[in-house]
């Protein structure tokens, strides 16, 4: 018997960054799977952290959202980049939100009893 080798084919995974003057906002939408496979095959990690950060003249906004529409699962990784980029939020004063959150993604704001809720929005 021959073995056969495995090929993964991914969705792309992609973030896009807009800014709504008027609101004070940063909104990021997330498009594909969120998972460590997806997000690293499409970005090193050194940009996927910067992504978040404010662009340097520009103050940092007071509400940062992100669009979880377009994602169709996450991983515990997926998970941890919303709660650490939630606590950098917090640390600067600025609120985080996160929308268009599926039923099946992990329920965030009720995972971690002890610290603060995580505000998000299911319109699904």
């Amino acid at each position: 018997m021959s073995a056969q080798a495995q090929i993964w084919r991914g969705t792309t995974f992609t973030i896009e960054r807009s800014h709504n003057p008027a609101a004070d906002a940063v909104i990021f939408r997330f498009s594909g799977p969120f998972t460590a496979r997806d997000m690293y095959a499409s970005l090193s990690p050194a940009a996927l952290r910067n992504i978040f950060e404010s662009d340097p003249p520009h103050h940092a906004p007071s509400v940062n959202i992100f669009d979880l529409t377009d994602v169709p699962y996450m991983d515990s990784c997926g998970l941890g980049l919303i709660i650490g980029h939630f606590v950098r939020c917090q640390n600067k004063g600025i609120h985080l939100i996160a929308a268009g959150v599926a039923p099946r993604h992990p329920r965030t704001s009720q995972d971690h009893q002890d610290r603060p809720a995580l505000p998000y929005y299911c319109d699904r």
